[in-house]
């Protein structure tokens, strides 16, 4: 067990001392849309292995071509946001300044590629990229951060060095504006390194130069210069994969959430070079088997693993549908949670994972997951976490209605703690965000479908909410809906009687209270019959309706238990048992009713059930009708 590991958390660390080191990367679609060349934007929520693609990719048995992996930082990140130029728009300059780092890129790949890999002495283009590099300062191995801060003085005051390309004269006219300016400069750089390309027939002779580039939340905020430097970079990607001639192709990682809060003009121009990351069960499966092979050195089967290793069911589901349905569909996810298991287990010092040590870890895992989820959109919907506190302690299924009255309970403490984001803090904007971010689900016909893939969000008519399964534990969200359980302690007395009426029967009259307290066990039970023939016929969700049908069942089992008791001389409290039954049914009623499950047919029936045994108690006369 303590040689049992299933990686890294991100793939950064994991390629270092993690098992991306071996052969436990899974080539999925979207790896092989990449290496092909067919998609360049390649997007996924945090933690579904978009870094390790990128990182599969620059390695040698990734792209067979050279690569160049740019990861922006804070420092960067801020260069290019104060980046602008007079005439042109902020998605414009900031397109410019990345068409600025492909080029400079670029130009320093093809100095060296001309020497080692086309073994002959240098064109005029290629010798004139390398006195261009030298005049720019850009022939050392300056980083990111450098690189842009020449960019950014040479593009907005004319003053690239391009001397080199023979252009001397200065680009500052009377009349033209920055970007202008900056726009003919950055053409002659581009010119002279298309040049090279052609001249070297590199299209022809091997694969392109691939620009890769990951890790932009790092440098991504809510305000409209992020929205532009990242628009820019989809721009500037475009421009340079069409501009150099099949020399060059660009791969952009982006976070999904970053990637649909963009709203430019170009956008349907990129639909076609998008594609989304989404997992199965079935892929993280086999994400598990990899990495619990390469760990423990051995040749395990499925079997082996999801019955050896781990127990082969939890709560009598199967362990491998037991843990992917309640982790989000991510590979980072799929490793935190089976970690977190092997950890509880080799705590222990047991021998192989049981039942008991995944439940453990069901909970720890809830928990992080519910405050990564929070970390995760606090950029875009820094509320989220609040919303939480909408959910606690109540089922994990939630109708329209009962969250408008829950969220306006809560709406004026919101607005005032988020006052940027009153627009964004109504129920239905609320219903988006928490369908987005996959903490609820809608239903659907039979099933319950969360964000990803070709669901669309949460239509008007759509009422009936469900938390993912993954937040559950840590919400105590135990039942489906926060059904009271019947709970009655059978109150024994010397003599059985309600409010002490029976201490002054006759003897002769004893079996007549024993005849009516069990005509009321009778009534009490019946109602029971009828209300679960009820629910049968209810448009009750059907995990709220087992819930429901479970609990009724208990009042009845508890009735016929104390009748049988009755019956075999246990002298009970008949009147104030049957009294507490119809308590409790009306307490459920006006439960469902509160958590937007009125149904007539079930909360309706109930209310008159509960009446019917009041009267029966108070008058002693059962109910002598048996209507279904």
């Amino acid at each position: 067990m303590s040689q049992l590991f299933f990686g890294r958390d991100d793939a950064e660390t994991d390629l270092k001392d993690g098992l991306l080191r071996g052969a436990v990367f899974r080539p999925n679609y979207a790896y092989k849309a990449a290496l092909q060349g067919r998609k360049s934007l390649i997007i996924g929520r945090k933690g579904s292995g978009k870094s390790a693609i990128c990182r599969q990719l620059a390695t040698l048995g990734g792209h067979s071509g050279s690569s160049i992996l740019i990861t922006p930082d804070d420092a960067t990140g801020d260069e290019i946001r104060r980046f602008e130029l007079q005439g042109v728009t902020a998605d414009t300059a900031k397109s410019m300044i990345w068409r600025y780092v492909f080029a400079v890129h670029a130009a320093r790949h093809l100095v060296t590629h001309a020497r080692v890999a086309h073994g002959r002495r240098l064109p005029e283009s290629v010798r004139t990229l390398r006195s261009f590099l030298k005049d720019s300062g850009e022939q050392g191995e300056a980083g990111l951060y450098d690189r842009l801060r020449r960019g950014v003085r040479g593009l907005q005051s004319a003053n690239l060095s391009l001397k080199a390309f023979g252009v001397e004269a200065a680009f500052g006219v009377n009349g033209t504006s920055e970007g202008a300016r900056a726009g003919h400069q950055l053409g002659v750089l581009e010119d002279g390194v298309a040049a090279s390309f052609r001249e070297l027939d590199c299209e022809g002779k091997h694969p392109p130069l691939l620009f890769l580039v990951d890790q932009l939340e790092e440098v991504w905020t809510a305000g409209p210069e992020s929205h532009a430097l990242v628009t820019g970079l989809l721009l500037a990607a475009k421009y340079a994969t069409g501009y150099y001639h099949g020399g060059v192709r660009t791969a952009l990682f982006l976070r999904s959430d970053i990637y649909d809060a963009l709203n430019f003009g170009d956008a349907d121009k990129f639909h076609s070079d998008e594609i989304r990351i989404e997992w199965t069960a079935e892929g993280l499966e086999d994400v598990a088997l990899a990495r619990a092979k390469a760990s423990l050195g051995s040749g395990l089967t499925r079997e082996q693993l999801w019955g050896g290793v781990f127990p082969a069911s939890v709560y009598g589901e199967p362990v491998a549908e037991y843990l992917f349905r309640r982790s989000l569909p991510r590979p980072r996810d799929a490793i935190q949670f089976l970690n977190a298991c092997q950890s509880v287990a080799d705590e222990r010092g047991g021998p192989s994972i049981t039942e008991a040590d995944v439940v453990g870890a069901t909970e720890q895992f809830s928990r992080w997951k519910l405050d990564d989820l929070a970390k995760e959109y606090m950029v875009n919907h820094p509320f989220l976490r609040s919303l939480f506190a909408l959910f606690e302690n109540t089922g994990y299924i939630v109708m329209r209605s009962a969250l408008a009255d829950r969220f306006e309970a809560h709406r004026e403490a919101l607005h005032r703690a988020f006052p940027a984001y009153t627009e964004s803090l109504t129920p239905q904007s609320i219903i988006d965000v928490l369908y987005g971010t996959s903490f609820l689900g809608v239903r659907r016909g039979s099933d319950v479908v969360y964000a990803g893939g070709t669901h669309t969000p949460p239509l008007p008519g759509e009422h009936e909410f469900h938390v993912h399964p993954c937040f559950r534990p840590a919400l105590n969200l135990l039942a489906s809906v926060d059904v009271p359980a019947f709970q009655y302690t059978l109150t024994r007395n010397s003599i059985v009687g309600h409010g002490g009426l029976l201490n002054i029967i006759s003897g002769s009259d004893v079996g007549l209270a024993v005849d009516r307290d069990r005509r009321l066990f009778d009534d009490l039970v019946g109602a029971c019959e009828r209300l679960l023939r009820q629910l049968g016929r209810s448009g009750l969700p059907a995990a709220i309706g087992n819930d429901v049908h479970a609990q009724i069942g208990r009042v009845m089992a508890a009735a016929g238990t104390a009748r049988r008791g009755r019956d075999e001389g246990e002298e009970l409290d008949v009147d104030a048992h049957v009294l507490a039954a119809s308590n409790y049914f009306d307490n459920l009623a006006a439960e469902l009713a509160r958590n937007g499950f009125a149904d007539r047919y079930v909360t309706l029936r109930l209310a008159d059930e509960a009446r019917v045994l009041v009267r029966a108690v108070g008058g002693g006369t059962g109910r002598s009708d048996s209507s279904p």
